[in-house]
């Protein structure tokens, strides 16, 4: 695989795009501080790798980003040039001049293709500028090319996050087994994997194998911001839903059982923001279930924003790995009905057991209907996980604690080295 990676490679350097900042500065803002062979001295060196910049993904990216600038290291990160649009160009645009190495954009094709060589070739070429000590890829693509790029013995550890990423495809798929047979090549290409949560590091022993590298815990977390609490609007809706629309998310399951409440005399009503492949399917489903008067989709808008039009998270998902909309609605103060899936019982902690099945109506249905019942309990249980979250999933435990692998895999890896020479 390395061969053949590095074989893509040779020939691309006329190819690449110009970075943010000139290779020249780059080269002398980056002397290398190190004690030894792969061991840094002074601040750390990080580039993320990232595909689509949107989602919990991207919102996790720019916090660790953000937060290890602010420690001192020195971190660029590489993404899609073709996902995002202006909201994501915006945020990218304020961050780079952040960020010692800044943001490089660069088409990356959402499945393998031959675009994928000119990001190899950038991503190498960052490498040959920079001299990152950490390489760290995120989601399916963005650790595939963390991964392939060649780093020569003494570059960067190659650290992957999956965000769910090809351990999300479901089980006997072309698509699945494809990704899974590549994860298992990649996984010895790998150092450090930092899951974000239990579940997901123990889908990736259960579909792909033993992790090779460093294994370590890190859960998402939220910021001060985040627990400011939200005014709800006077127009809010019974319920709220936010995400990608698109089937893994579950709207779908929120429609049948609105119409089920219908059916016994109930009428809730519903906002469901967000944008995604579903956008013309699931409001012409919501028309024939004769819910048109009832539910509103209001596109896309920030989590806190839509959360005032709701005065109910509904988190209807199929999967999940640990999804920020629950950490951003619990820190808000919000009352959650959620599914048992992924890592959101990570979250709920001992309150798991009040979680819902997922693809039930009928569960969905009863959860709402009592929710709205009893708004005083709703609001009581809401105040316990937002402790547990303020206790638990906070931006600066997940930097540091992200930092202290980074950390510990350099240590590893010297320590394997030397070894090696002995």
């Amino acid at each position: 695989m390395g061969e053949i990676a590095d074989e893509l490679l040779r020939p691309a350097a006329s190819l690449l795009t110009p970075t943010t900042q000139s290779i020249d500065t780059l080269e002398r803002s980056s002397v290398r501080q190190r004690t030894g062979a792969g061991r840094p001295s002074g601040p750390l060196k990080i580039l993320h790798i990232l595909r689509a910049p949107v989602g919990g993904l991207f919102r996790h990216v720019i916090d660790v980003a953000q937060g290890q600038a602010k420690r001192g290291h020195w971190v660029g990160l590489i993404v899609d040039s073709m996902t995002g649009g202006g909201r994501a160009d915006a945020m990218l645009a304020d961050l780079a001049p952040r960020l010692a190495f800044g943001v490089e954009r660069v088409a990356i094709p959402r499945h393998l293709s031959l675009g994928d060589i000119a990001a190899l070739r950038v991503v190498a070429r960052r490498i040959a500028a920079v001299a990152p000590h950490v390489l760290h890829g995120h989601g399916a693509k963005g650790a595939a090319l963390a991964r392939l790029a060649p780093r020569g013995r003494d570059g960067p550890i190659r650290v992957y996050t999956p965000h769910g990423g090809s351990l999300g495809y479901a089980p006997g798929t072309l698509g699945g087994g494809f990704y899974r047979m590549l994860e298992r090549l990649l996984n010895r290409r790998t150092d450090l994997f930092l899951f974000e949560s239990d579940y997901i590091a123990q889908a990736f022993r259960s579909k792909i194998g033993a992790p090779h590298g460093m294994v370590r815990i890190v859960r998402n977390g939220v910021g001060d911001a985040d627990f400011v609490p939200v005014a709800i609007k006077a127009d809010a809706t019974d319920v709220v839903c936010v995400g990608e629309l698109r089937d893994v998310k579950g709207i779908d399951i929120l429609l049948e059982a609105l119409a089920a409440l219908n059916q016994s005399s109930r009428r809730v009503t519903a906002t469901v923001a967000g944008d995604g492949p579903q956008r013309a399917e699931l409001p012409a489903l919501a028309q024939r279930l004769g819910l048109d008067r009832q539910v509103r989709f209001v596109g896309y808008c920030p989590a806190r924003e839509a959360f005032t039009m709701g005065k109910i998270l509904t988190v209807c998902s199929r999967t999940e790995s640990l999804p920020y909309v629950v950490l951003e609605a619990a820190a808000s103060g919000m009352p959650i009905i959620a599914t048992r899936v992924g890592g959101i019982g990570e979250i709920f902690g001992p309150d798991a057991s009040r979680l819902i099945p997922a693809n039930d109506p009928a569960a969905l249905a009863q959860a709402i209907a009592a929710a709205l019942d009893d708004p005083a309990q709703s609001r009581a249980l809401a105040l316990v996980l937002n402790a547990r979250v303020h206790d638990r999933f906070t931006v600066d435990a997940m930097v540091d604690a992200g930092l202290a692998a980074y950390r510990e895999a350099l240590a590893e890896r010297k320590f394997g080295q030397s070894i090696t020479n002995f």
